[in-house]
């Protein structure tokens, strides 16, 4: 937890430009929820205003490498009445690796409707995933290997059989492209809504693609599957706490022409939808194409 959260606390450079380090988790590149995280965080720092963030828009164009620190630089695109605008530029190596625009708002009444929270078992009627048996961990590459054993920050539960079963990670089923996880912080943090919302960004990259490979009866762990992170979307809602259980309800409408496309929607414990999120990603089995583009951040599932 404090290794995460010392993740988000970027290192101010000058007025609009931070830098922020990279967290090896076992994936091959930067894991996209760090990029999407610092990038919040960054954009955040540069708020002069009581806004909170309701939204994000970001693409992935460069693989980042895990073992050195990524700069963000901050365009303070618009402040207005009642809204601003950041976009946020991540450079590493001399290159952009990703953007994002951000936009925030001023708290406002209005209009209020959303979509009810589905019918599943709570958090304490859903058993966390069986860890992968130490015979079989000894048999995988180093890197999968790495992440299937790996204790990270946040517990995730998954409803159902989708993703609780170890071996639908190495040999999945095909299946319905639905699922839904419970998900929170192992740990409590402080109250700041700004730390929140930067821990929501890194953890809605978890599960979210891995969804559009489900019909399909592939994995990322398989050495002839391609999967990477292409773009982001994602829209606070309410307020939340990262460290309270949330519902990641997912499903993925479609996949064509080596890509795929997923969505979610995220609850609280009481059924308020708090955030939605929305990506579209790389899914390539087999030898890659002549002349195809080095894949962004690998978009791991679980």
């Amino acid at each position: 937890m404090s290794e995460l959260i010392e993740l988000l606390s970027l290192e101010r450079l000058e007025h609009d430009l931070f830098r922020g380090q990279s967290r090896d988790i076992g994936t091959r590149y930067v894991f996209g929820g760090q990029v999407l995280g610092q990038a919040l965080s960054a954009a955040q720092a540069t708020m002069s205003h009581p806004r909170a963030a309701h939204s994000l828009h970001a693409y992935f164009l460069r693989a980042g490498d895990v073992d050195h620190p990524i700069v963000y630089e901050v365009d303070r695109t618009r402040d207005g009445g009642t809204f601003s605008v950041r976009r946020v530029t991540a450079i590493q190596h001399g290159k952009v690796i990703f953007f994002c625009a951000a936009s925030f708002q001023q708290a406002e009444s209005g209009a209020e409707h959303q979509l009810p929270m589905p019918e599943v078992p709570g958090p304490d009627d859903t058993p966390p995933a069986a860890p992968v048996p130490a015979e079989v961990l000894a048999t995988l590459p180093t890197k999968i290997r790495r992440w299937l054993d790996r204790t990270g920050p946040f517990e995730f539960r998954h409803v159902g059989s989708a993703g609780s079963d170890w071996r639908d990670k190495l040999h999945p089923p095909r299946r319905p492209p639905l699922q839904q996880v419970w998900f929170r912080l192992a740990e409590r943090v402080g109250d700041a809504p700004e730390l929140h919302r930067a821990l929501l960004a890194y953890a809605s990259d978890f599960h979210l693609l891995g969804t559009a490979t489900f019909p399909h009866g592939i994995s990322y762990y398989q050495p002839e599957v391609q999967m990477a992170s292409l773009d982001h979307g994602l829209w606070f809602h309410r307020p939340f706490r990262a460290d309270d259980w949330l519902l990641y309800a997912i499903d993925s409408p479609s996949a064509h022409a080596a890509r795929g496309l997923a969505r979610g929607l995220i609850y609280d414990s009481e059924g308020r939808l708090v955030a939605s999120t929305c990506q579209e990603g790389l899914i390539r089995t087999g030898a890659a194409p002549s002349g195809a583009a080095t894949p962004a951040p690998v978009e791991r599932t679980q």
